[in-house]
């Protein structure tokens, strides 16, 4: 039976049957909506999702772009050494083989330290990368930033947005924490996207959790829906919430400055 989309709304994709429960649950933290909202998601768009693990921003972007945009899942390169990885992506290609919502998604790769393609270059209006950057920085430091921001500033169309959303790491703290808590600096997130040559057109509270430190013993881990820490603390953790994120708008400029 096909998915029926035309003309649903994100609030209505973010509420219907195509997403499963357990991912509903977590609505409360990641606001979905409102951020894909903020970023100025349309459904005509080509748009490029950037890890997108097992696909929990997918099942909103899937069906909502299905009927008049395209949708790039750039995963896990095919030839990781990480079981984790490998898992993950086969996981998605399968679901794409077999749930209709997820039918018309192409699905590319993408590699924090080896040139890739997520999209053919000059073709997305939009480029989406969530709670990604801290694994890319504590794989390659600042030097897998760097390809994450040039790979996605050459996907993009002139005027295209690059959407970013990540766990806060507080600026007094020390840059040594960015290489193993899981938490980003948005001052080393905004500098290394303008080195790129993006422009940061805007920021939101959306994602925001002022009830998080960012300094727990398993680093962002220790928070849900992780719970590294098991029973100790659990219920510390879950009144705490997910993590504290900043939310992140950028474009790639209509001109080129020589």
């Amino acid at each position: 039976m096909m998915t029926e989309t035309a003309g649903l709304t994100l609030a209505d994709v973010a509420a219907s049957d195509l997403r499963s429960d357990s991912n509903k649950a977590r609505d409360a933290f990641r606001h979905p909506v409102e951020t894909l909202e903020f970023f100025g998601l349309e459904p005509d768009m080509t748009v490029v999702e950037i890890w997108p693990g097992g696909g929990w921003y997918t099942e909103i972007l899937a069906p909502y772009l299905k009927d008049q945009g395209m949708l790039y899942a750039a995963h896990f390169p095919a030839d990781s050494s990480s079981d984790y990885f490998n898992r993950s992506r086969t996981a998605f290609a399968e679901r794409i083989a077999s749930d209709d919502a997820f039918s018309a998604i192409t699905m590319t790769e993408f590699n924090a330290t080896a040139a890739t393609e997520v999209a053919p270059a000059g073709s997305a209006d939009m480029v989406l990368t969530f709670r990604n950057l801290h694994n890319w920085y504590m794989a390659a430091g600042e030097e897998g930033l760097q390809t994450a921001f040039s790979t996605f500033y050459t996907a993009l169309k002139p005027g295209g947005v690059l959407g970013v959303v990540d766990h806060r790491l507080p600026e007094d703290r020390p840059d040594e924490e960015m290489s193993s808590s899981g938490y980003m600096k948005e001052s080393v997130a905004i500098a290394m996207a303008e080195a790129a040559g993006f422009e940061l057109v805007g920021s939101s509270p959306i994602n925001a959790n002022e009830m998080d430190t960012a300094d727990h013993p398993r680093g962002v881990w220790t928070l849900p829906p992780s719970l590294r820490l098991g029973d100790e603390d659990r219920e510390k953790y879950l009144a705490i919430g997910e993590s504290d994120r900043f939310t992140l708008k950028f474009m790639k400029p209509t001109t080129t400055q020589e």
